[in-house]
């Protein structure tokens, strides 16, 4: 614009253009951030994205992202990407180790000028940890005679987890003597609740569940063995009640005879038994010279032999004592049995063999077959089969006269007696029992036979004598005489026969039939008091060599005066004589 009036001007546009200085730093929205990240997220989950301004252009107005002044855990765990500002995971969470994360994040531009922010990370917590079971104190094994609610065991249970994740339930089986108590916190103690019994139970396998409120829920299971000590609360307790053993009379010494047996349920010293006998109360029986025991098996010995007829049976007790404190103890009854040997021969009461007289039994002559003459009475000591006696005549004077009744000794006639029966008669008996081996005794009998019962006795001498050992002396010389005419009869009989032949030869060469002469032959047999004759005869027959052997050629009586006996011949060339006598 001039100065001249008018005043004349002129215009003209300016253009200015204000040039950027990087006076402005890049600016977050908020310079805290909070964020919750599951601690079950994966590699490379996002977290956050960051975000920063800046109100400068070109190169100031380029913003970088990145961390400062942060944690190797948080190195370690996350990552930023420079340009986006996104956030990731770079390795696993785990709310149980980190909880939270605090991250120092810084926006640079182009010009140097930053601006920074934080992020806290909060971890949130998932169920991913099973309840544990920590033990304090446990007792095993525990006596089976504890009182109630004693204390087995104590321990504690813990969830890392948080909230309801940390939150548990414990429990253990039903339908065992024991029971869970919880104490403080997530204390618990394990007592009993019944009495214990280790006869029926030696041990118990007892299984502590912990269970969490999570979702989904996680359980924890943990197994605890207690074991029952015993304690000598079982006497011990035998087999029967009593027992009967069976010994065979005169046994060896120092015989097993039996056994005796006792349990007890307890254990170790407890049920180690011994055994003893208790004293009789019979002061006649002495039963440690009778009987032993061994302490330990029980086993019974005969320690001398027994004898049937003077013991046959006695009972004793035994006792079964435990080792236990204090000791308990049974006893048992046992009843000894002798069983019966045939040892004994039967024993006669009558008639009495020992006497200084034999006994003599009268029998009339008029006494009818059958009459009873006398009874032999005989017991055995031993008993049942070997006590069965039987009665056996062995040897009598007159066999046919007497019998005796098997089993019952009586001795009676068998027949009617005649006037040559002998008046004295010797009866011997066999008295057997049934035992095995067999035993006997004999017994000997004098029968003298009167004619009445009013007829005195004969003299004790003569009864006395034996008639049997006689007839054995009178049999003996009959034995003699008859060998002595048996060797005469076979010398007779060769002498016959010589005699015969020579005759034979010499009735051929002459003939004919040759008489004797002068005194009879000696070879010729005098049958004088033999058959019916009443005096002797002599025959002399001869027959012919062509006759029938049949005929006679004549047969001539012979008188013992006749000296001389003639021989008819008949007219033959052809004749053989034979004489027979």
């Amino acid at each position: 614009m001039d100065a001249g009036s008018p005043p004349r001007s002129a215009t003209v546009l300016i253009q200015v253009v204000v040039v950027d200085v990087n006076d402005n730093a890049p600016e977050f929205e908020r310079m805290l951030y909070e964020v919750q990240v599951p601690e079950n997220s994966p590699v490379g989950s996002l977290v956050i994205k960051m975000s920063a301004t800046d109100f400068d252009t070109g190169i100031n107005g380029e913003i970088s992202y990145s961390f400062y002044h942060v944690s190797s855990d948080v190195q370690k765990t996350f990552k930023i990407h420079p340009i986006s500002g996104d956030v990731h995971l770079k390795a696993l969470l785990d709310f149980e180790v980190i909880q939270s994360y605090t991250i120092n994040v810084q926006a640079t531009d182009g010009g140097s000028l930053s601006g920074k922010s934080a992020i806290i990370v909060q971890v949130t917590d998932v169920n991913d940890n099973p309840p544990e079971i920590v033990f304090t104190s446990l007792m095993s094994p525990i006596p089976e005679n504890c009182l109630s609610e004693m204390v087995v065991a104590v321990f504690s249970v813990r969830d890392q987890d948080s909230g309801d994740n940390g939150r548990v339930t414990c429990s253990i089986q039903d339908n065992l003597p024991f029971l869970l108590k919880p104490t403080f916190k997530n204390f618990y103690t394990l007592v009993t609740e019944n009495p214990l019994d280790r006869e029926k139970r030696v041990e118990y396998n007892i299984t502590i569940t912990v269970t969490d409120l999570g979702t989904p829920r996680l359980t924890t299971q943990h197994t605890i063995t207690v074991q029952v000590s015993d304690v000598n609360d079982n006497a011990p307790a035998f087999t029967q009640t009593s027992y009967t053993l069976f010994v065979q009379e005169n046994n060896s010494p120092a015989l097993h005879i039996g056994t005796i047996s006792a349990t007890d349920s307890d254990s170790g010293s407890n049920a180690h038994i011994t055994y003893s006998l208790l004293p009789t109360h019979d002061p006649h029986l002495a039963l440690a010279s009778l009987i032993s025991i061994n302490a330990d098996n029980g086993q019974l010995f005969a320690l001398r032999a027994l004898d049937y007829e003077s013991l046959q049976a006695f009972e004793f007790h035994v006792v079964a004592t435990d080792q236990g404190s204090p000791a308990l103890s049974s006893q048992a009854l046992v009843h000894i049995m002798v069983l019966d040997a045939n040892d004994n021969a039967p024993f006669v009461l009558y008639p009495l063999q020992n006497a200084s007289a034999p006994c003599t039994e009268l029998l009339p002559r008029a006494a009818e077959p059958g009459y009873l003459v006398t009874k032999v009475v005989a017991v055995d000591q031993d008993s049942g089969q070997n006590a069965w006696l039987s009665f056996q005549l062995l040897k009598a004077t007159e066999p046919g006269l007497f019998h005796v009744w098997a089993h019952n000794g009586e001795v009676r006639t068998s027949r009617l007696l005649s006037e040559r029966d002998a008046p004295k008669h010797r009866l011997v008996l066999l008295v057997k029992d049934n035992g095995d081996p067999q035993r006997s005794a004999s017994v000997t009998l004098h029968v003298l036979l009167v004619d009445g019962f009013s007829q005195p006795y004969l003299p004790l001498s003569e009864v006395a004598r034996d008639p049997v050992q006689e007839d054995d002396v009178l049999t003996l010389y009959l034995v003699i005489a008859l060998a002595s005419v048996s060797s005469l009869f076979l010398l007779s009989v060769l002498l016959f026969v010589g005699v015969r032949l020579c005759r034979r030869s010499r009735a051929v060469s002459l003939g004919g039939c040759s008489v004797p002469e002068g005194h009879f032959p000696s070879h010729l047999m005098d049958v004088s008091g033999m058959g019916t004759l009443s005096q002797s005869y002599q025959y002399e027959v001869c027959l012919s060599g062509v006759s029938d052997s049949k005929d006679f050629r004549f047969l001539k009586s012979v008188s013992p005066n006749h000296e001389l006996v003639n021989c008819m011949e008949e007219n033959s060339t052809s004749m053989n004589g034979f004489g027979y006598n």
